[in-house]
């Protein structure tokens, strides 16, 4: 099989979130199908494990910015309290 996915030193920054996914779940079952040998396997495990800590940070990234923009939502929404008609006041 070809090691087209076993190059993923530094490759992997240079993916996309999606791209890095499907490159992991192709090494999975590459590793699963049992057909490689031990080398070319190490090499498919070792990329595999670089994928999933560069996907596992770009997600925490990407839930620490919604959790910031939901938090400046949640400030710019509150109603300003010296205005009665905006604080909910008759």
């Amino acid at each position: 099989m070809a090691k087209n996915t076993s190059n993923s030193d530094g490759a992997a920054e240079e993916l996309g979130f999606d791209e890095r996914l499907e490159r992991l779940e192709s090494i999975v079952s590459e590793l699963e199908a049992g057909d490689l040998g031990l080398e070319p396997a190490i090499e498919r495990y070792t990329s595999g494990i670089e994928l999933l800590k560069s996907c596992h940070a770009t997600l925490a990234a990407q839930r620490a910015r919604v959790e910031e923009l939901t938090a400046d939502a949640d400030r710019a929404l509150r109603p300003f309290e010296g205005d009665p008609d905006l604080a909910g006041g008759e």
